[in-house]
């Protein structure tokens, strides 16, 4: 009786696995409608192509953004309905229409007003043409269907553990940016020079090992310890 339940079983194990096969556009890493890839915190892939950045999903500007047309589309709807209603206009949009044909162009708060639009406008356009997501360093491609990024505070981590095993270090501090990367370090029993040449070489090779697309320029500063006494 339990013959058939045991070759069943090794029926089941010995019996291979589906393979999925990658076709068409979603296989290589491409929406099947065209659009970009998704990074990380619902941004998207501006680009195919290695070092290039993430775009922010710019949620906030667009939530504030969002809220006020809203508030004002629905004040002004409001104030509208209420005139077609029989009711007296709203005093702030008589005030308005009286402000806006009495006053002169060259009145300083008609400047002040428009000043603030550009700047406003201004800031939205450079939103919407700028990739955002500074703190995030693109990493080089080694597969097409695979993109990579290190934040930029654990790259700094990364090169200060490794600026601190150079013999003479006695403290230092990385600071990384998008292309340049900055070491401040002291020394205290070898020379400044030394120390500055091994920390130039282990610092360059420890950039290298980030796999970073686009490798910051690196910038070394060594003073000696002042010594107390």
């Amino acid at each position: 009786m339990s013959e058939p339940h045991g070759s069943q079983d090794s029926e089941r194990l010995t019996r291979p696995l589906p393979v999925l096969e990658k076709d068409g556009p979603a296989a290589s890493g491409v929406p099947a409608d065209g659009g970009p890839l998704p990074g990380p915190d619902g941004a998207h892939d501006g680009g195919h192509g290695g070092g290039h950045r993430f775009w922010s999903a710019r949620r906030v500007p667009a939530a504030v953004v969002a809220v006020l047309l809203l508030a004002l589309a629905g004040l002004l709807l409001y104030d509208i309905a209420a005139v077609r209603a029989d009711r007296p206009v709203m005093r702030w949009r008589r005030e308005l229409a009286r402000q806006l044909a009495e006053r002169p162009l060259d009145d300083i708060w008609v400047l002040v007003g428009a000043g603030v639009a550009a700047a406003l406008g201004l800031w939205l356009v450079l939103l919407a043409v700028t990739p955002g997501l500074r703190g995030l360093l693109p990493m080089r491609r080694t597969h097409p269907d695979v993109r990579a990024v290190l934040d930029r505070p654990a790259a700094a981590t990364v090169l200060r553990d490794r600026a601190m095993e150079v013999p003479g270090v006695q403290s230092a501090r990385v600071s990384v940016g998008r292309r340049k990367a900055v070491a401040r370090a002291v020394s205290h029993f070898r020379d400044p020079d030394d120390v500055r040449a091994e920390l130039d070489a282990v610092l360059a090779e420890a950039i290298a090992a980030l796999g970073l697309a686009r490798p910051p320029r690196l910038s070394v500063r060594v003073r000696r310890s002042e010594r107390k006494g």
